[in-house]
């Protein structure tokens, strides 16, 4: 007899974005092991008797802390234990949601995923930004700007995206943005294409930086942007000139 792990996704960073069945999970819930991303308002609404464990990821270690999660998943399964698994944003949208389900598959634990806001949604509309739009965006595609070190060669094709799609949403891709854009012009994306970053979306201290791909790197560093932040670039970035509604809210 085992318990059961919920893949849990908090949205965005704004509290208020939670979905109400993951609160509901959160508040029945024995274990809760939850990533460096989940607001302190969240952490707050799981109740005393859960015991909670933090298991976000530091900076450079991309392989150690996912195998003591997977192990923390399991003994806590195996105790006949409701297991949350709660990380920032969606659980499946680069949160390695699917990586657990199968190591939770191959041992035999029950699980669900529960689906959440992703922060390359989230953090464009509280700018202003619609990521498609009938007249400049038909096609809008979600990259990882840092794929797993232990590939041999990197799987994001920057130059072919470069005129495939009209909105690029990359998340984790601050420290090579300056690369990324290289590589996106020399596949022929024209270079004054708007870019938006956009550190700490959707709470208080949210924060966009706006430029093209020629000079967005360097707006980047003069504004000391830091992660987390998410990058979108096409035409609809400058929608939020005038759809921007946060400071009128």
């Amino acid at each position: 007899m085992t318990g059961k792990v919920y893949l849990v996704g908090a949205g965005p960073g704004d509290s208020k974005l939670i979905t109400l069945k993951a609160v509901e999970l959160l508040q029945k819930a024995d274990v809760v092991l939850y990533d460096r991303l989940v607001s302190k308002k969240i952490i707050s609404l799981i109740p005393k008797s859960a015991k909670k464990i933090y298991v976000g990821r530091a900076v450079g270690d991309d392989t150690t802390h996912q195998n003591m999660t997977n192990d923390l998943m399991l003994k806590h399964a195996k105790s006949e234990k409701n297991v949350v698994r709660l990380k920032g944003g969606d659980p499946i949208i680069f949160g390695r949601g699917g990586e657990e389900a199968e190591f939770l598959k191959e041992h035999k634990v029950k699980y669900e995923i529960v689906p959440g806001i992703t922060s390359g949604i989230g953090s464009a509309t509280y700018a202003g930004i619609p990521l498609t739009h009938r007249n400049y965006s038909s096609s809008v595609v979600f990259v990882t700007g840092h794929e797993d070190p232990e590939k041999k060669k990197e799987a994001v094709k920057w130059k072919r995206l470069a005129k495939s799609v009209d909105t690029i949403v990359i998340m984790m891709g601050l420290s090579r943005i300056d690369i990324i854009c290289k590589q996106l012009i020399a596949g022929g994306i024209d270079k004054n294409t708007p870019v938006a970053v956009i550190q700490n979306g959707t709470t208080p201290q949210q924060k966009m930086v706006k430029g093209n791909v020629s000079n967005i790197a360097k707006y980047v560093k003069a504004a000391k942007i830091t992660p987390p932040t998410n990058i979108i670039i096409g035409k609809v970035v400058d929608l939020s000139d005038t759809l921007g509604w946060r400071k009128n809210a």
